[in-house]
């Protein structure tokens, strides 16, 4: 693993918008050290929060975010307890796959084994939102005896499919997938806006479960200066990464998949939310977990999707009960690392 505290981004001139200086004298304030884990095809990079001697708890972020995404909730939880945010491939300051190779949330899965390898961690303790939490789910379930415990933010499993729905959807995404990759290889500057342009674009995107006050967190890691019309910015994620091979499959699964979880287990839900697929399927997923596990718990919350970043002061407090009674502290040497 290579760390640093002063990587090399674009970002990091001096004419950049007060906001982006802002949150990097936020991560200064609050003792973040930026990382980088090696995987096959580059690095993950990621957020280091709290002491560097205890082992840390991992932080998945949803799909199209980076570890970002986490910046306001950390802060209100435990001095104590060390995190790690992690930015998926693609996303935020993470590497991207290789041109003609696709993104598949499956493999998020297994980055986790990289990571558990890089710092020699037998298991791992997980905070996910929205697709962060759908992997958490799905790697728990795979490596049971390799989790301490699991937190969704607004989402539980992978989505239902079926028959009519998979066909009608996989079909046109890999098409797009093709016209993604080769506007990847063409290298030519993505269209550039104005730093607030940037912030209503993503308020929109997320159909306002982001605040405009809460956008520039996730747009750090998400946007370069343009080098063609000084003063703007564009979206530096892979193109590829909106014509993701999202997980699916039956509910029926889904069920088999929660009854190997028997690990102390926390659903945060956002009752706002404004996307269907955080519901669908929940109270029925809700109902098998309360039966194959008794430290499943669930918490409704009145918010909306991104709720641990617009609302973190409703979130600490269930968080912080939850790690009172489940997190364990482990010494850890990785500081010499760091």
């Amino acid at each position: 693993m290579t760390s640093s505290t002063e990587l090399d981004h674009e970002l990091r001139t001096a004419d950049l918008h007060p906001m982006i200086k802002f949150i990097e004298l936020y991560d200064k304030k609050h003792n973040v050290t930026e990382v980088e884990i090696p995987i096959p095809y580059g690095k993950l990079a990621g957020k280091w929060f709290g002491p560097k001697n205890i082992k840390p708890i991992i932080c998945l972020h949803g799909y199209l975010d980076n570890c970002g995404t986490f910046d306001r909730l950390i802060p209100l939880l435990p001095e104590d307890v060390s995190f790690l945010a992690v930015d998926f491939p693609g996303h935020g300051y993470s590497s991207r796959v290789p041109d003609g190779m696709g993104y598949h949330q499956l493999d998020f899965v297994a980055l986790l084994l990289y990571v558990m390898k890089e710092y020699g961690w037998d298991k791992i303790a997980l905070i996910g939102h929205s697709m962060g939490a759908q992997i958490g789910f799905v790697f728990t379930a795979l490596f049971p005896d390799k989790v301490e415990f699991l937190i969704h933010i607004d989402a539980l499993k992978p989505l239902g499919y079926y028959g009519n729905r998979f066909i009608h959807y996989a079909a046109p995404m890999v098409t797009k997938f093709i016209e993604a990759d080769t506007r990847n290889r063409e290298k030519s500057e993505p269209p550039a806006y104005t730093y607030e342009e940037m912030v209503d674009k993503m308020h929109e995107a997320t159909f306002q479960s982001l605040t405009k006050d809460t956008c520039p967190y996730i747009l750090q890691r998400n946007i370069k200066p343009s080098k063609k019309f000084p003063g703007k910015y564009y979206f530096d994620r892979d193109n590829k990464l909106k014509y993701m091979n999202i997980m699916g499959w039956s509910d029926d699964v889904n069920h088999t998949l929660a009854a190997q979880i028997k690990v102390p287990e926390l659903v945060i839900k956002a009752t706002e939310s404004p996307y269907p697929g955080s519901r669908q399927g929940f109270d029925g997923m809700v109902a098998v977990m309360k039966k194959t596990n008794p430290l499943f718990e669930v918490q409704y919350l009145k918010a909306s999707h991104h709720l641990h970043l617009t609302d973190p002061e409703l979130v600490a407090p269930v968080v912080t009960d939850f790690l009172k009674r489940y997190w364990i502290r482990n010494p850890d040497k990785i500081v010499s690392k760091l």
